[in-house]
């Protein structure tokens, strides 16, 4: 059977070519999760070559479910944000064995398994009003910009909470061959690619981060970048020294802990990675989804069960294998800004990550402040869905406005979800434009459970 009778490419307007730039686009821009997921669980204790060969089995199963149940060019991989809650609050704070946390995470999969083939994720989707869903769009392109512009030291932390990087003191510090210097590869690498985006140059994204890596390799073997492990500064060259093998998976394969499963920490913790998962898979959905035209009329995902079935499987099969939840990856919007729109693009990224459990070093050694430049041009595109929002009905826009600061001020995306929610209720309610609006039981449901969540924490 042909690509085009698999994922029907002419009836979604793209070719093989462009799906298969786009998934190794997006895949680019995502690939620093097989070097930061092991580095935040190993702090759990677990090993932190079992986790990396997991990470990259966890991805492959998952984004191969995506392409296969919904062909639609979403990938996936264990989530920023659920590392580090699994980590840093689950076992270093509450002190609960990874094993442990790991068992909540697969009992979450399940949970969310059922959920998907019950049609309340997908209903939960569709009860979103379409302004909201624009919203999120425009507030996941400013997180991950504001994530690109951290990931490559453009903007850190100071006294008013974030500042811009000083040059000045990086030098008098002594810092500048280290830390300083890429912050100015990654500053040329986003206009590398933003020019190359303005020539309408096809693979922009791609040729941008590659380019910013070369730059950088170039800068080490001139003497002007010097890697200080000490400091997170490393080699930007492939380290082959120990030949092309993959890590066992056996120190984390199957190792949950069900001891405990029917304690009220237990079920707290489990649902609050549930709650994470399926409000931050719900709105990339939307956002990624808005921006590609892939929603109809009426705003709805046709595909969505298969999206959200391939997420909540590969939440479970990671579990299994030995890493937290696997999500659906913001950053599959950089795919999406290269034209990719089927299962091609998600397949594509999928072999891929398959292909680093051999390739590790080469993927491990592309820097953040090579891919940081392509975060900040992908969220530019994601901000254009801003103009689709109507902004002559108050009720409208305000409760959007509010969903848009959300995410990047509060560093999440589940956040901006529940701040829209809560206020588009609450605002539509008090005018009296409920009724006229036609809000669903399920949105005021939905306002009632987040509040709750909010009274909780």
């Amino acid at each position: 059977m042909s690509l085009e009778k698999l994922f029907h490419l002419k009836e979604n307007h793209t070719d093989v070519k462009t799906e298969i730039l786009a998934g190794v686009t997006t895949f680019m821009t995502m690939a620093y999760i097989l070097a930061v997921n092991p580095n935040i669980l190993s702090e759990s204790g677990m090993d932190r070559g079992a986790v990396f060969t997991a990470t990259a089995l966890a991805s492959f199963i998952a984004t191969c479910l995506m392409a296969a149940l919904s062909n639609y060019p979403f990938v996936l991989a264990p989530g920023m944000g659920l590392n580090a809650y699994f980590t840093y609050t689950v076992v270093m704070g509450m002190g609960f064995s990874w094993q442990m946390a790991l068992s909540a995470v697969f009992v979450e999969g399940i949970i969310f398994i059922i959920l998907s083939l019950t049609n309340v994720r997908e209903a939960i989707f569709n009860a979103i009003p379409m302004n909201l869903k624009h919203a999120v769009s425009v507030g996941i392109g400013l997180f991950i910009a504001f994530i690109g512009l951290q990931n490559a030291k453009i903007v850190v932390d100071s006294s008013t909470l974030v500042t811009v990087f000083s040059f000045k003191s990086s030098i008098k510090n002594g810092t500048f061959q280290s830390e300083g210097i890429t912050v100015l590869l990654a500053l040329i690498g986003l206009l590398i690619t933003a020019i190359l985006l303005v020539k309408n140059i096809k693979g922009n994204i791609l040729w941008g981060i590659l380019g910013t890596w070369v730059l950088g390799i170039v800068c080490q073997l001139a003497g002007l970048y010097v890697p200080s492990p000490e400091a997170g500064f490393y080699s930007l060259l492939p380290d082959f020294s120990n030949g092309i093998s993959i890590p066992s998976i056996a120190p984390t394969f199957m190792h949950m802990d069900f001891s405990k499963v029917f304690t009220m920490d237990f079920v707290i913790i489990m649902f609050a990675f549930l709650f994470v998962d399926m409000f931050d898979t719900l709105g990339t959905l939307i956002g990624v989804a808005s921006k590609a035209d892939m929603l109809d009329k009426d705003g709805k995902l046709p595909k969505i069960k298969g999206a959200l079935l391939a997420d909540a499987v590969g939440t479970a099969a990671g579990a299994a294998l030995g890493t937290s939840t696997t999500t659906t990856f913001v950053e599959s919007a950089s795919g999406v800004a290269e034209g990719g729109r089927t299962g091609l693009t998600s397949l594509t990224a999928a072999l891929l990550f398959g292909l680093s459990l051999f390739l590790s070093p080469i993927f491990l050694a592309i820097p953040s402040f090579a891919t940081a430049p392509a975060l900040i041009i992908v969220g530019f595109l994601m901000l254009t869905s801003i103009t689709k929002i109507d902004f002559q009905d108050h009720t409208e826009a305000i409760p959007a406005f509010i969903c848009i600061i959300a995410m990047p001020f509060m560093y999440s995306i589940s956040e901006g979800i529940s701040f829209g929610v809560i206020s588009y209720v609450i605002i539509n309610l008090v005018t009296g434009k409920a009724k006229q609006k036609k809000i669903s039981l399920l949105m005021y449901i939905l306002a009632v459970l987040f509040i709750f969540k909010y009274i909780m924490i």
